[in-house]
């Protein structure tokens, strides 16, 4: 099988279902985006990471082809795409509660940063953020069609991605990087 096919060489690619749109439309602007992210969490996995991060990771990646493609699905219920929903939400819940107990409480801001694995996942998180805000633009738009579930999804894995930065910083007993703000310098 080849990888290319040239039917996209005019900026024009195809979406589930036979949809040809441009490679600049709001939607592909989603999908790249959560490609982005999944790519990122694919470079911050090939660091060391705690066994139940790297877990919790490799799921979320999966999710994230799942995201894409219900993306990629101009009518997602014809064509079977829309996959996750509430329980993903929830486990996402879950795993923020889980590592939250473990960690220091917050008494300021933090810069990312840290270890090369906790500043990988705050670019993760920057990346989920600019997901979510792409996904709020497509969604505003009322000839698409998309799903509140995926919202709550791209918002929720950004927090998680700001605790699982803190994790693994944790993990190896360095501190967070904290915001000293530009008023003070010195301290």
């Amino acid at each position: 099988m080849r990888i290319y096919t040239r039917t996209g060489d005019a900026g024009e690619t195809g979406l589930i279902g036979g949809t040809r749109v441009g490679k600049d439309a709001p939607r592909l602007e989603v999908c790249g985006t959560v490609d982005e992210l999944n790519a990122q969490l694919g470079a911050v996995r090939s660091r060391p990471l705690p066994e139940e991060l790297d877990k919790h990771l490799a799921r979320i990646q999966h999710e994230l082809f799942e995201v894409g493609a219900e993306l990629a699905t101009p009518d997602r219920t014809t064509l079977g795409t829309g996959t996750v929903g509430p329980g993903h939400v929830a486990a996402m819940e879950q795993a923020i509660d889980d590592f939250t107990v473990t960690l220091t409480p917050l008494r300021q801001f933090i810069l990312p940063g840290g270890t090369p694995a906790s500043a990988g996942l705050h670019l993760a998180r920057a990346i989920c953020r600019r997901a979510e805000r792409r996904l709020v633009t497509l969604a505003g738009r009322e000839e698409e069609n998309v799903s509140g579930r995926l919202l709550a999804y791209l918002n929720r894995l950004a927090d998680f991605l700001f605790v699982a930065a803190r994790a693994a910083n944790a993990d190896v007993k360095r501190p967070d990087v904290k915001w000293r703000g530009a008023s003070n310098p010195a301290e």
